[in-house]
C-alpha cells in the first residue's frame, strides 16, 4: 500500500511539475515578448515599468517606453494568453465530452461560425440597431462600445450553434467519429460561405474588418477587450475545471458514467456550451486561429497523460504560451511589417500533425 502510495505522490508530483514549468516558460515569454518589436526593450526596462505601474512612483522610468508597453504590447500580449486559454482548454474539453481526439473549436467549425456571427454584426448591425449600436457602456470606469458587446454576443450564438448541430449529428445512430470530424468541417464550409456573402456586400471599412479576421490576428487588442474577455474565460474555465472528475469518468464509456450518477447528456450540452461561450468570446476579437485546440491537448497528454485535473490547466498554459510565442514570431520576423498569427498557426499545426503521424504512428490519434 505504502509503495502505491508513493508511486501515486511522486506521478503527481511530476504532473504539478509541468504545469509549474509551464507556467514560468509563459511568464518569461510574456516579458520578453513585451520588450521584442520594431523598438527593442530589455527585460529590465520592461520589468521597471510594469513595478512602476503597479507602484506608482517606486522606479523612474522613460514615458516613451512606459507607453508602449502598458498600452500597445501589453493588451496585445494579454489578448493571446487569453485565446490560447480559451481555445485549448475548449479543445480538451470537446475531446473528452465527444470522446473523439481530432475535434476542437477549428475542426468542430466554431471558428467560422463565430466570425460569421461576428462580420454579420459588423455589416448588419448599424441597420438593424442604429443609433443604439454606435453607443457605449461606462462600466468600472472604462467605457465599452455597445458595438463590442454586441459582436460577442452573435459570435458566442453562432459559435455555438456549429457546436450544437455537431454534436446532435454525432448522437445520430451509427455515426461514426469519422463523420463527426466531416460534419464540422462541411458546417465550417457553410458558415465561411455566409462570410464570402458578407464580404460581397459590406463597404470597405466592413470589408477591411472581415479580412482581418478571416486571417486570425491580434490587431483588435485594447484594454476595453481585455477587461471583456477576462472575467468570461477565467470563469469559463473555472465552471468547466470543477468538472475535471466527470471528464475523467466519461473517458471510460457512457454506460459507465451514468452509473456512476452522471447526466451524460446535460452534463455534454452543458459544458459545449461553457467552453463555445469562451472561444466564441474570443474569437469574436482575433478572427479564426486554427490548431491551437488540438495542439496544446495533444502536447500536454503527452507529458501528463489524461487525467482532466492536470490536463486542462496544462493545455490552457500550452495554448497561451504556443500562441503568444507565434503572435510574437509574426510580429517581428518581417518587422516592421506584421503577418497574420494565422498564417504562423497553419504552418505550425500541419509540421506537429506530419510529426505524429510519421513518427508517433498515429497513437496520439487514435
Amino acid at each position: 500500500m505504502n509503495k502505491t502510495a508513493g508511486k501515486y505522490h511522486a506521478v503527481r508530483r511530476r504532473k504539478m511539475s509541468v504545469i509549474i514549468i509551464l507556467a514560468v516558460l509563459l511568464v518569461l515569454s510574456m516579458i520578453l515578448a513585451l520588450g521584442i518589436g520594431s523598438v527593442f526593450i530589455p527585460p529590465t526596462e520592461v520589468m521597471a515599468s510594469l513595478l512602476n505601474a503597479l507602484f506608482p512612483g517606486l522606479i523612474n522610468t522613460p514615458g516613451g517606453t512606459a507607453d508602449i508597453i502598458l498600452n500597445f504590447r501589453m493588451p496585445r500580449i494579454l489578448l493571446a494568453v487569453l485565446t490560447g486559454v480559451a481555445l485549448a482548454a475548449a479543445g480538451a474539453v470537446m475531446q473528452g465530452l465527444l470522446r473523439n481526439p481530432l475535434v476542437s473549436p477549428f475542426t468542430l467549425g466554431l471558428s467560422s461560425a463565430a466570425s460569421f456571427g461576428a462580420a454579420l454584426m459588423i455589416v448588419l448591425g448599424p441597420a438593424i440597431f442604429g443609433a443604439f449600436f454606435a453607443g457605449s457602456v461606462v462600466f468600472l470606469g472604462l467605457e465599452f462600445t455597445t458595438k463590442s458587446l454586441m459582436l460577442i454576443l452573435s459570435a458566442f450564438l453562432f459559435g455555438w450553434l456549429s457546436v450544437v448541430l455537431v454534436y446532435f449529428i454525432s448522437r445520430a445512430r451509427q455515426t461514426s467519429q469519422a463523420i463527426m470530424i466531416l460534419a464540422g468541417v462541411v458546417i465550417g464550409y457553410l458558415f465561411q460561405a455566409g462570410l464570402l456573402a458578407l464580404k460581397y456586400v459590406s463597404n470597405d471599412d466592413a470589408l477591411r474588418e472581415i479580412v482581418t479576421w478571416m486571417m486570425g490576428g491580434m490587431w483588435g487588442a485594447t484594454w476595453q477587450t481585455i477587461f471583456i474577455l477576462t472575467p468570461v474565460v477565467l470563469i469559463c474555465f473555472l465552471l468547466i475545471e470543477r468538472r475535471a472528475w466527470d471528464l475523467n469518468t466519461l473517458s471510460s464509456g457512457d454506460d459507465v458514467a451514468r452509473n456512476l450518477g452522471i447526466n451524460v447528456d446535460r452534463f455534454r450540452i452543458t459544458g459545449l456550451l461553457i467552453v463555445s461561450f469562451a472561444a466564441s468570446a474570443c474569437l469574436a476579437f482575433t478572427g479564426i486561429i486554427g490548431f491551437v485546440g488540438l495542439m496544446a491537448p495533444h502536447i500536454c497528454r503527452m507529458l501528463i497523460g489524461n487525467d482532466y485535473r492536470y490536463l486542462l490547466p496544462a493545455s490552457a498554459l500550452m495554448g497561451a504560451l504556443i500562441l503568444l510565442v507565434s503572435d510574437t514570431v509574426a510580429r517581428v520576423i518581417l518587422a516592421p511589417v506584421e503577418i497574420p498569427v494565422g498564417v504562423i498557426m497553419y504552418v505550425l499545426g500541419g509540421i506537429f500533425f506530419l510529426f505524429l503521424i510519421t513518427r508517433g504512428h498515429g497513437r496520439y490519434l487514435s
